[in-house]
């Protein structure tokens, strides 16, 4: 995250009006849990809220500057997309494109870029302004949003982005 974050600022400076962040809150204990997402917590218990400092399910220090005007949107799961918030934000905001970036490549980027190719939006995936825990996952998905998604996302360069919003 630290490598990317500098990045992420950078972006959100430029339109801070129209900077959405989203923040994963983990459940309490697995107990509090639906479907699988209890199994997940029983397996990683140490990841629920009454398990980790809860400073490490606050929007990074360096962004919460921008919040307001940014926009901060909290979700239970990997996905922004499930409780309708989102839509209903974008819609109201009259939003076409969506630029993303963000943490775990593989897991919320994911969902997030899948959502919003499956609602129509013109996606822009910052390639230096993502990151993963894992080289190899991130690896994976960046190949898979290049070749499979290549007609539905664009993936660019934070230089590009900031060129093409100059």
């Amino acid at each position: 995250m630290e490598k990317i974050l500098p990045r992420i600022e950078e972006l959100a400076v430029k339109r801070p009006e129209r900077t959405l962040f989203t923040r994963f809150i983990p459940a309490e204990r697995a107990e509090d849990a639906r479907g699988t997402w209890a199994a997940y917590y029983r397996r990683w218990a140490e990841v629920t809220l009454c398990n980790i400092d809860s400073r490490l399910v606050e929007l990074a220090p360096a962004l919460t500057r921008f919040v307001p005007p940014a926009r901060l949107l909290d979700k239970r799961v990997y996905s922004p997309w499930t409780e309708g918030e989102l839509d209903r934000i974008l819609r109201d905001t009259g939003t076409d494109t969506l630029v993303v970036t963000g943490c775990e490549t593989d897991v919320c980027v994911l969902a997030t870029v899948l959502g919003a190719i499956d609602r129509g939006f013109r996606t822009i995936l910052v390639t230096d302004a993502i990151c993963s825990s894992t080289d190899h996952t991130h690896d994976a998905l960046m190949e898979l949003y290049c070749s499979r998604f290549s007609e539905q996302v664009e993936a660019v360069s934070m230089d590009q982005v900031l060129r093409d919003w100059s």
